[in-house]
């Protein structure tokens, strides 16, 4: 009977443990990406960025100029750095003939021991007869060195070509570029091909990508500017659509990382454009972009221009105001880049992730603040982190995509509104930015400025300010920013 009893017990204490295990939620790590922030504008007047993070620890940017008659190039240890460092011209157009005329889209690269440079020229007597070329310096420092030019890369096509980037995949040098095939009117197609070295293809190559939506033919049917970032077993190739106004947006082209990227069957489009205008943000034509890292080698950035008015008059390439940006790139859960929006000017937005339910994040729905897993959405769930509408050194967590909405509580419930302006919202609005209550050293929570003693916290995955006593109540009002 004794032994029975034990059993019982044993029994019992076994299936607590399990209930225990399983209703009480595991303790987040430390995010593997925290949060990086840029304050946007970049540059102004600085169009399709490149930024190259070299292991001499400084950033490398060059862009497209207004005037189209050089390529500059600036470096600084950090990205943010970058917007005030000062610029040399390292090439300049020639006066006559070849490479004479519409110096665009430049892009700085480290191959074999050596700087290239790939651009996209015109002739000075044909302006329009635009080709990509090679510019080459064995200088430690490319912003110091003799570059010399290794000319034209020749294609089996003599047509329109434009934005030649490279990228290496299982140890084989490719070269994307977008270019005009008479074949199919007038407009650009994406093209991919092996290189036999840094300035010379091998192969016949092939077409990956043509205008087929109508968000990549809006005022000119363009498929341009490639770009690639590999990660989760993908390639994942960026590339810029329509004409170059406030329709022009970022597609996504991917092919899985064992497939034969020259099969042009390897690559799937999205059927719909990562990254376009945003009126709230008054952020208009996104594109051709680039991609870097973070300092720390966690975040992935993405590198891109964007005008902040919608309205060009004239040529938009006559337009001078496109102005390289940033912004951290997040993955979803199924591997795939989330870009969101392109996001305000000012400082970049966070997420902030639950350190007791680390797969979800802080967003809103339909205006209520609430913790949720899987946000594709992404903006829905990105707060900028600005002085606090109060002042006396609180923060307020404005949202991404609702400019000027704030999280504000009321009635004890956290939900994100409009500035209306008064007292009342901007002390609501107002938070002190603590140490986490559960994870002093990595961890944030934020409490109430008019009500001391009052987090934000989840309970139920809903958003509320509570005072908090438990343990329990100190995660559920900590969280991580992304």
């Amino acid at each position: 009977m004794r032994h029975l009893a034990r059993r019982v017990l044993v029994a019992a204490a076994a299936a607590l443990a399990v209930l225990t295990t399983v209703t009480t939620p595991a303790q987040a790590a430390v995010p593997a990406s925290p949060a990086v922030t840029f304050t946007n504008p970049i540059a102004e007047q600085r169009a399709d960025p490149h930024i190259f993070k070299h292991t001499d620890g400084f950033y490398y940017f060059t862009a497209t100029v207004p005037a189209y008659d050089r390529i500059v190039m600036r470096r600084a240890t950090t990205l943010q750095g970058l917007a005030t460092a000062p610029e040399t011209t390292i090439w300049t157009k020639h006066a006559t003939g070849e490479m004479g005329a519409h110096i665009w889209a430049p892009e700085i690269h480290f191959i074999d021991g050596k700087w290239y440079v790939y651009f996209t020229a015109g002739w000075s007597n044909d302006i329009w007869r635009i080709r990509p070329y090679v510019l080459e310096t064995s200088a430690a420092n490319p912003i110091t060195g003799t570059w010399t030019e290794k000319g034209r890369i020749s294609l089996p096509m003599d047509t329109f070509s434009l934005d030649a980037t490279t990228f290496t995949h299982n140890g084989t040098r490719y070269l994307s570029w977008a270019q005009e095939d008479p074949a199919f009117g007038k407009g650009t197609q994406l093209y991919l091909a092996k290189m036999a070295n840094p300035w010379t293809i091998t192969g016949s190559p092939v077409m990956i990508s043509k205008p087929d939506y109508a968000w990549e033919t809006a005022g000119a049917r363009v498929n341009e500017g490639p770009a690639v970032i590999q990660k989760n077993g993908k390639v994942f190739m960026t590339y810029s659509a329509s004409a170059t106004n406030a329709n022009y947006c970022l597609g996504l082209l991917t092919a899985s990382a064992t497939a034969d990227l020259m099969n042009p069957a390897s690559w799937s489009k999205t059927p719909t454009p990562v990254l376009q205008s945003n009126d709230k943000t008054s952020q208009y034509g996104p594109g051709h972009n680039s991609f870097t890292v973070s300092e720390d080698g966690k975040s992935d950035i993405l590198v891109y221009h964007a005008r902040n008015y919608r309205d060009i008059v004239g040529d938009p390439l006559k337009d001078p105001n496109r102005r390289t940006r940033y912004q951290k790139i997040y993955w979803n859960a199924d591997g795939t880049p989330n870009f969101g929006i392109p996001v305000a000017d000012g400082v970049t937005p966070v997420r902030f992730s639950s350190y007791n339910y680390p797969d979800r994040f802080i967003r809103h729905w339909e205006f209520r603040a609430r913790t949720e897993a899987n946000v594709t959405n992404l903006a829905d769930s990105q707060f900028r982190v600005v002085p606090g509408l109060a002042g006396n050194g609180t923060v307020s967590l404005e949202s991404a995509n609702f400019p000027g909405y704030y999280l504000r509580h009321k009635n004890n419930e956290v939900w994100v509104e409009k500035d209306d302006g008064t007292t009342l919202f901007d002390n609501d609005a107002s938070f002190h930015e603590r140490a986490g209550l559960a994870d002093s050293a990595a961890g944030v929570s934020y409490e109430s400025y008019n009500l001391p003693g009052r987090y934000i916290r989840h309970y139920n995955h809903l958003l509320y300010t509570q005072p908090v006593t438990t343990t329990v109540g100190r995660q559920d009002a900590t969280f991580y920013k992304q």
